[in-house]
This record gives C-alpha cells, sequence and structure tokens, in this order.
C-alpha cells in the first residue's frame, strides 16, 4: 500500500485533535496539512491547542510546528494532499459547502461531519456493516462533475454501539427496535473541566441526536437503487438519547422484536463468529460478548482493541420484546475519528483515492 498524504480540517477541535494522535504513526496515512479557521491560520499547531488540548496523550511533537492553514484556503490546501479528514465546527450548511468544494476540486473527503450524511448519493459506511455503499461514489462523482473527488461520511457516534450487534441479525426479520443511548460528554466535545455543570449530573436531551439514531441505521442498511441509496423500510426503531457523566463510551440499552424469534445461542454464536476485516484500524474482533452479568462498562471496556471493538452484554428474553442486551462502543475512536480512519482505510484500499 502505498503512503497518501492527509489533511486534518478542524484540526484544533477534540475530533480534529483525535485525528492528530491516531494518524501520528499511521503506516499508509502522512499528515501533511493542518487546518482551521481563520483565526488560527498562520499559527504553529501547539500555540493554539497547548491551552485547550483535550487527549489524555500529549501533543505529537511531530504536529507542535507545523503551521495551521485556512480551511477555506482548498488551493493551497490541494497542492499537500491526496485527501482530508473533516471535522469543523461549522454551520451545517456551511460544512456542506466546505465538503463539497473541496470534492469538487477533486480532494476525497471523510467526513465525521453530519451535513451529507442525508445526501443520497454520499456512502455513510461503518466497514464492517455496508462496505458495498463504496459503490455509489461513482453515482455521486458523475453528479459532481469529478474523477477523484467525492465525499463519504461515518455515521453517527451513538448508533455504533447498536446497530453493529443488531446487523447480524437481521437475517431473522427485525420488526421493532428500542434503543435508549447513555451518551458520554466527549460526544459533545467537551470533559468535566470544560462542563463541570455534568459532574453528579445527567441531562436527558441531546439536541437532534434521537432523530439521527432512528434514521441513520435505515441508511446504512439501504440499498443502492438509480444512483442513490434508498433507506431501508424496516425495523422501525425508537431511540431515546440521554447525556450521563462519563468521560468516553457510548452505551445503548437494546429492546428488539423479530419475525422469526432465534433461540439465545442463535444469537450469541452470530455475534461470536461475526468476520472482521483486514485493515490497520480494524479490531481484532469486531463483536464481543460478554457473560458476567455487570459488563460491559465504560470504564472498562470503552477502550476494547484500542477502542475500535463493540462489547455487548446481558442478552435476555424481554416480558413485552423477543430479546434485549446492552452493548458500548468508543465514542471518539469507534464512534468518530477512530471509525472515519477506519473509513478511509476502506476506500484506500479499494482503490478510490488513486
Amino acid at each position: 500500500m502505498r503512503k497518501y498524504n492527509v489533511g486534518i480540517i478542524g484540526a484544533t477541535g477534540m475530533v480534529g485533535q483525535r485525528f492528530a494522535l491516531l494518524l501520528e504513526n499511521h503506516p499508509w496515512f502522512n499528515v501533511t496539512v493542518l487546518a482551521a479557521s481563520p483565526r488560527s491560520a498562520g499559527k504553529k499547531y501547539d500555540e493554539v491547542v497547548s491551552g485547550r488540548w483535550l487527549m489524555t496523550s500529549p501533543i505529537p511533537d511531530k504536529y507542535k510546528d507545523m503551521p495551521i492553514l485556512d480551511a477555506s484556503d482548498i488551493t493551497a490546501i490541494a497542492e499537500k494532499v491526496d485527501f482530508v479528514f473533516c471535522a469543523v465546527d461549522m454551520k451545517k450548511e456551511e460544512i456542506s459547502a466546505l465538503e463539497e468544494a473541496y470534492a469538487k476540486a477533486e480532494i476525497p473527503v471523510i467526513s465525521n461531519n453530519s451535513a451529507h450524511r442525508n445526501t443520497s448519493d454520499v456512502p455513510m459506511v461503518i466497514p464492517e456493516v455496508n462496505p458495498e455503499h463504496a459503490e455509489i461514489v461513482e453515482a455521486q462523482r458523475k453528479r459532481l462533475g469529478t474523477k477523484r473527488g467525492f465525499i463519504a461520511v461515518k455515521s453517527n457516534c451513538s448508533i455504533q454501539s447498536y446497530v453493529p450487534a443488531l446487523h447480524p441479525l437481521r437475517k431473522f426479520g427485525i420488526s421493532e427496535v428500542i434503543a435508549c443511548t447513555y451518551q458520554a460528554i466527549s460526544g459533545a466535545g467537551k470533559n468535566f473541566d470544560s462542563w463541570p455543570e455534568m459532574v453528579d449530573n445527567i441531562i436527558p436531551f441531546i439536541g437532534g441526536e434521537e432523530e439521527k439514531s432512528e434514521q441513520e441505521p435505515l441508511k446504512i442498511w439501504g440499498k443502492i437503487d438509480n444512483d442513490k441509496i434508498v433507506h431501508a423500510v424496516s425495523p422501525v426503531i425508537t431511540t431515546q438519547c440521554i447525556r450521563v457523566p462519563v468521560s468516553d463510551g457510548h452505551m445503548a440499552a437494546v429492546f428488539v422484536k423479530f419475525e422469526n424469534k432465534p433461540d439465545k445461542q442463535e444469537i450469541l454464536d452470530l455475534w461470536n463468529n461475526y468476520g472482521g476485516i483486514a485493515l490497520p484500524s480494524a479490531p481484532e474482533k469486531f463483536l464481543t460478548y460478554f457473560n458476567e452479568d455487570n459488563f460491559p462498562q465504560s470504564k472498562l471496556h470503552r477502550d476494547l482493541y484500542n477502542g475500535m471493538g463493540v462489547s455487548i452484554g446481558r442478552l435476555r428474553e424481554d416480558s413485552l420484546y423477543d430479546y434485549k442486551f446492552v452493548c458500548l462502543s468508543h465514542n471518539t475512536l469507534r464512534g468518530a475519528a477512530g471509525g472515519a480512519v477506519l473509513v478511509a482505510e476502506m476506500f484506500a484500499d479499494k482503490g478510490y483515492f488513486d
């Protein structure tokens, strides 16, 4: 695999910082551009982020003296990169326009943002679940008038805990799902120092999160038809999304009803034998089921397989639905920057950056 030069657009925020750490020694990707808003442009990375570095690991030396470029200076950035990761903090319509401008400048965009998740020819990929959606890129390029440029997105961080667990069970005809997610404060780009109101507190509302959590799985499970991804019509999904005083790790309590109810061992066998993928950031084991009654736990299991594994536990029959279980994923690794890096590895492996 050749080395690709990459840029991080939105490099100073929490997700951008996580991208910087994940890509520090990546075998395929070499960071050549750090970009952010005009107010940061021209300054050294260390100068901008040292007072608001939110990672537990220190700022990598290789980035400290790198000058930050203006994210809107696409011409200058295009000369230095093969593709970019995007994690900017802007209005949705501004993000949409910026990402499309990069794509039209023949720079592929792997986005952590939500602006294009509902665009019908933009693939929203969990590589272990729906890699075939990469094929929609050719239709998108046709629309944009590009040869290399395109946009691909990763899904909302909360659904990456329970969609992987539900996916292998779709063979039994999932008809209804209730998912209550208990989401870490890093999902809001905060830690306890910057958000002291979250200490000893729970907030039962995360703006826009429930709508995303109910609709995005249907796109992931959709099919490509006539140059667009058509959403699946089932299952019916309803969610509640709650912010809890946890630093990292989104947990979900899931209730599921089937058209053809499997027995418990069938479910466990599917989870335990679900195949992984051979990419640098992919976990050795995608789904891990724990038999202990009090597992998984955020503090103990969010870092499973470098934060890229999905943990499941407490599978049991339910009095109203067929089964219920809990699951957990690391929201800034599997759910954000790490998931986007894995998506980029998938596209690189398929030759879409060449």
